[in-house]
């Protein structure tokens, strides 16, 4: 049988005043989720909306990008990606980002035999007056993979979907992190602490910092030792988390601010820690919580789908609710006294999470929705 081609399109236009190389290099997940893919067998295709012609081959995969400047009606565009697909003569389309539903049928309407398969990228369904029409595009779809299939319940409660569109459970991404050494990793952060638990997120409401340092402040009157250190972008609460750590003496000089780190910093960072912790109200996966299984550090994160899919119940990790600093206390102590082994934690990320883990679930949901389009079409 021959090798399954899937074209991966990015509707997103590339930032007109990046290289393309540039492009690669920092849109992470176009890159990962592709090579994600290709680590099956899967022959992968790219093609990245842009505003000049481009042909890289990377990895054995082609990232074509297409020149769509001009096209402002989804129905040209439409007939622009269509006959790309055509030319490289595709099996299936994995289109990304469920927001460019418009463009996926335009798509769809030039090359009907096609099977579309749409990845959820922490999309929402549209407001209740644009449904009809949105309705309609969606019917074209064969399929629909979030990282947790609770996810899909906004969009199937609103009966977005056609009938037949299959829904799959498959993590977002996955991470080229590794396990290293705590102990070398320790020695060039600095980073220390018993447990040392590590925070890698922006300081914003959607993150719950407060909540996560309430809980902190109370394990610590369990955990003397503990130190907390907090990496983080954009910081709109910084003021607040400031002043809630000068005024309690169970956070002063044990919560580490360190602001914005390098994506690389991140791994090493995470390899010196014992503990990752995350207060997120809502993700579509969590690619921290991913960087933090795949360097063998336990997480203690918010019981959120996205989490509950990552972690599972391999029990390589706590879940707490949302909100409740006293349960997050109660994860942390239990998570520091039954500390697992970096080994364990890496073990549960290479079986479930990994390149190859989740590529298997991209090559065995293109088998179905194209099975399932070509028994439509016979």
């Amino acid at each position: 049988m021959a090798t399954l081609h899937v074209a991966q399109i990015n509707f997103l236009p590339a930032p007109a005043g990046l290289a393309h190389e540039q492009v690669l290099e920092q849109w992470h997940s176009l890159v990962d989720i592709a090579e994600v893919a290709a680590s099956s067998g899967t022959r992968v295709s790219v093609i990245q909306a842009a505003a000049r012609e481009d042909l890289i081959t990377r990895n054995g995969i082609d990232y074509h990008f297409i020149d769509i400047r001009g096209l402002e009606v989804a129905k040209n565009r439409g007939r622009r990606f269509a006959s790309l697909l055509a030319d490289i003569k595709a099996d299936v389309v994995h289109a990304h980002g469920l927001g460019f539903i418009e463009d996926a049928f335009a798509v769809s309407q030039c090359l009907p035999q096609l099977p579309i398969l749409a990845q959820d990228h922490a999309d929402r369904p549209p407001r209740w007056w644009r449904r009809p029409q949105w309705r309609r595009w969606y019917a074209a779809i064969s399929g629909v993979a979030f990282t947790a299939p609770e996810l899909a319940r906004p969009f199937t409660h609103a009966g977005l979907f056609g009938p037949h569109a299959r829904l799959f459970a498959i993590p977002e991404s996955s991470s080229r992190f590794t396990a290293g050494s705590r102990a070398d990793a320790r020695t060039e952060t600095g980073l220390h602490g018993d447990p040392c638990v590590l925070w890698v997120g922006h300081l914003s409401p959607g993150k719950e910092p407060m909540t996560v340092l309430d809980g902190v402040a109370r394990a610590a009157l369990h955990l003397p030792g503990m130190q907390l250190w907090c990496a983080f972008g954009s910081a709109p609460l910084l003021d607040e988390v400031r002043a809630r750590i000068a005024r309690d003496p169970q956070l002063a000089g044990r919560v580490h601010l360190l602001g914005k780190v390098t994506h690389a910093r991140v791994e090493t960072l995470m390899r010196a820690a014992d503990l990752f912790v995350s207060g997120s109200v809502a993700e579509s996966c969590g690619y921290v919580v991913l960087e933090a299984l795949a360097c063998g550090v336990t997480p203690v994160v918010t019981d959120i789908p996205s989490f509950r899919a990552l972690i599972g119940d391999s029990r390589v990790g706590r879940l707490w609710p949302c909100g409740d600093a006293e349960r997050l206390a109660e994860a942390l102590v239990d998570a520091a006294a039954s500390r697992l082994s970096s080994t364990r934690v890496r073990a549960h990320f290479d079986a479930k999470l990994s390149f190859a883990a989740v590529g298997r679930q991209w090559a065995d949901a293109y088998a179905q929705v194209r099975d399932d389009r070509r028994r439509k079409a016979s």
